[in-house]
């Protein structure tokens, strides 16, 4: 009997703290955003703001999940040595890209407005980066991807309907059909952009 109070005590408070610790996909992305807004309006140098977003970004997004999104069919091609480079060189790729670009903004004020779950595994979070002087209001939308409630990461950005990771699969498609669909074409390319 008290063995089965206690299985029944360990299931309730397991399911509870599961609850307790969701963290609802526009929350999560309000945060984000918030965490890279500060970040931007520091004073300190590109250089070290780089960095700083390289780390937000390991902490938010699914980069290894977008970087076999990112290859298509073609990833079931590559044997298991292939795949493990690839996921080096596309993080590395990643990174730089994303960081050397967000740096840029000083000060970028993102608003989220609304949510739409599509699965339990993927819910759309929208909002808006503010007007300046210097652009119009912006239109974002972010794919999250939510199978572990706990820890959402961010799968995809959609900019003013336009898929950044789809984007990125075509580029990598036509890389890869330009070149054989050799592996190592695209691991060059790769390669060349991180070291620039």
């Amino acid at each position: 009997m008290v063995k089965k109070l206690f299985i029944i005590i360990f299931i309730f408070s397991t399911s509870f703290t599961t609850k307790i610790f969701a963290i609802e996909p526009d929350i999560f992305v309000q945060s984000t955003v918030n965490r890279a807004s500060k970040l931007l309006s520091e004073n300190i140098s590109k250089e070290e703001k780089i960095e700083q977003l390289k780390l937000i970004a390991k902490d938010t997004v699914d980069i290894k999940g977008i970087g076999f999104y990112t290859l298509g069919s073609f990833r079931k091609n590559l044997n298991d040595n292939e795949k493990y480079e690839y996921s080096i060189l596309f993080e590395q790729y990643f990174l730089k890209s994303f960081s050397s670009r967000l740096a840029e903004y000083t000060n970028p004020k993102i608003d989220v407005f609304a949510k739409e779950v599509l699965s339990k595994n993927y819910t759309i979070v929208n909002s808006t980066l503010e007007a300046t002087k210097e652009r119009p209001e912006i239109k974002i939308d972010w794919r999250i991807y939510t199978k572990d409630p706990e820890k959402p990461l961010i799968r995809d950005l959609i900019i003013e309907g336009l898929s950044l990771a789809r984007t990125q699969k075509e580029e990598f498609a036509s890389v890869l059909s330009s070149n054989n669909n050799d592996i190592k074409a695209l691991f060059k390319v790769l390669k060349e952009f991180t070291n620039k």
